[in-house]
């Protein structure tokens, strides 16, 4: 089709969620009040978390972190994808589509990170509450942040460099509504092989390292919490980790399921909702979870309120 004769440094075109122009516009307002759920959710996250001395802590400093990058990829993927419903031909420049996949795997891999953090933080408070100060000083939070922000930063640019500089065939139409590594990596002449390698490689230790973090975190707090007399102690340590646990849960199970299936199980279909998922309505969940099920959060929110009600009285 004539229309898909897009010369390489032009641009990609994106097949979207769905080719029904029926269900374009409910699917728009749909994903529009999901995105600007999340932009005000995770947006309130950060600004609770600065303001407010309360939540001065090592667990809402990555807290904080955890809404910085569901509002990063979130808006790496989002506003193109609703712009994609609106408009007749889905497509983006070769230059956006690398600046979409260099930051949404910048901030999708340092959030793998600050979830193990998270956990890593939950296990010293409950485990070590003795040295809490000092095993997670602020310098301590800031090396746990640091460093994966920079490894995720090498890493993208590692992938999305190869991948842009490699010799694209004629078919440029991406089966996906974002520019991801395996759509582009089917569209490439030269050197697929070798850049599915490094994906693969980086994406298992990524998911296998922060997952294993967590993992002995929460069997070490377990571990803690059981041996606890007090009943009241394990509730209060039980309760200090259900938010970040739910998220977890959600996060992990959502990647796991779609990255772990025999590759002859797989759907083009089902891949995209698994991405719908992770890419946006689980940066929309996280900061409800942490502010419906949280009472530190909850009187901050009510904290803030109040003094801005305040202000205008």
């Amino acid at each position: 089709m004539k229309e898909h004769n897009l010369t390489v440094m032009s641009g990609f075109i994106l097949m979207g969620i769905t080719e029904s122009s029926e269900l374009q516009a409910p699917l728009f307002g749909l994903f529009l009040v999901i995105y600007m759920t999340t932009m005000v959710g995770n947006l309130g996250i950060i600004i609770l978390t600065t303001v407010d001395y309360h939540l001065q802590t090592p667990m809402y400093f990555f807290l904080r972190h955890l809404a910085i990058t569901d509002l990063g990829y979130s808006t790496a993927v989002g506003p193109k994808m609703l712009e994609n419903f609106v408009v007749d031909q889905n497509i983006i420049s070769f230059k956006l589509c690398a600046t979409q996949l260099a930051f949404f795997l910048v901030f999708i891999g340092s959030e793998l990170f600050i979830l193990s953090a998270m956990s890593y933080d939950r296990y010293v408070a409950i485990c070590k509450p003795l040295l809490y100060t000092i095993l997670m000083s602020r310098r301590v939070c800031w090396v746990l942040m640091v460093m994966p922000y920079l490894y995720c930063t090498f890493v993208s640019l590692l992938i999305t460099i190869n991948i842009f500089t490699s010799s694209f065939c004629g078919n440029n139409v991406i089966n996906h509504f974002y520019c991801d590594c395996i759509p582009l990596l089917s569209l490439l002449c030269s050197h697929a092989g070798e850049i599915a390698f490094i994906v693969m490689i980086f994406a298992a230790f990524d998911l296998i390292v922060s997952l294993l973090v967590v993992l002995v975190s929460y069997m070490l707090i377990l571990t803690t919490v059981l041996r606890m007399n007090s009943t009241e102690g394990r509730r209060k340590a039980f309760s200090t980790c259900e938010s970040h646990l739910t998220v977890v849960t959600v996060f992990y199970g959502t990647l796991i399921f779609m990255y772990v299936q025999p590759q002859s199980s797989h759907s083009t279909d089902i891949d995209k909702v698994s991405s719908i998922f992770y890419t946006l309505v689980i940066p929309m969940l996280n900061p409800l979870i942490y502010s419906l099920r949280n009472k530190d959060v909850k009187s901050a929110l009510h904290r803030t309120w109040r003094n801005i009600s305040n202000l205008f009285s």
